[in-house]
């Protein structure tokens, strides 16, 4: 049996003129094709008001939280500061009781971007909320103007993790967020970080959450270490189903 992989969608939060997308569900496409091109089913998931997490749980084998926009801070306790983006709270509130259900029976999970901040959150870490106005130290553009694919940074990954075991010790990524991990949840380990300090990768003790801030669906079709990268998270998947 095909692996089923649940993506979580992000959703069109402007006016449009074209009505029949507004508030419409979607995700990457260059995602949904790795997806496929592994031998896996892929399939989305829309926000859901009210949802328990746990009735999720039989209709997939692994689940991916997609980027989008920022993460409320009412999350993690804080107040919105003046530099915050668009938020989507309703999506927030689904993703967290996904996270936590399979959190509980060890379902791989894999975040990108906003959705590594999200694994952060829903399992009791923080985060920056904008890193120019917070974090001094930090000298590298995280919010690159380059094309979406295009590797803009280093980053640093530690020994005897998840990512060392697919990226080695150091790998050129992407980068399109302003917020940021700041403290980690109990459990977890910072396996990623930029030369300036900044949070790139996080990962749970037993590797079956795994977080990366970066895109590795705009880059894994020029860019050999990123298709392994899902290549491992789908090996995760079928070892545990």
């Amino acid at each position: 049996m095909k692996p089923r992989i649940a993506i979580t969608a992000d959703t069109y939060m402007e006016a449009t003129s074209r009505t029949n997308l507004q508030r419409a569900p979607f995700v990457s496409r260059e995602l949904v094709e790795v997806i496929a091109k592994l031998g896996c089913i892929p399939f989305i998931l829309p926000d859901v008001t009210n949802a328990i997490g746990e009735e999720y749980l039989d209709l997939y084998d692994g689940l991916i939280i997609h980027g989008g926009p920022d993460v409320d801070p009412h999350l993690f306790g804080e107040e919105p500061i003046r530099q915050i983006g668009m938020i989507n709270y309703k999506r927030d509130l689904f993703e967290r009781e996904l996270i936590l259900a399979a959190a509980k029976v060890k379902k791989p999970v894999l975040g990108i971007c906003k959705g590594a901040q999200m694994i952060n959150v829903a399992l009791g870490g923080t985060l920056y909320q904008d890193l120019d106005s917070q974090c001094e130290d930090v000298y590298i553009k995280h919010s690159q103007e380059a094309p979406g694919g295009y590797p803009t940074h280093t980053v640093n990954v530690a020994k005897d993790s998840f990512l060392h075991s697919v990226l080695g010790l150091t790998a050129l990524v992407n980068s399109r967020h302003h917020q940021a991990i700041r403290d980690v949840p109990a459990g977890f380990m910072i396996t990623a970080t930029s030369p300036d300090g900044v949070v790139e990768g996080i990962e749970n003790k037993e590797a079956s959450i795994v977080g990366v801030q970066w895109h590795p669906e705009n880059m894994w079709q020029e860019h050999e270490e990123m298709y392994a990268l899902f290549e491992a998270f789908v090996a995760k998947v079928k070892d545990r189903m």
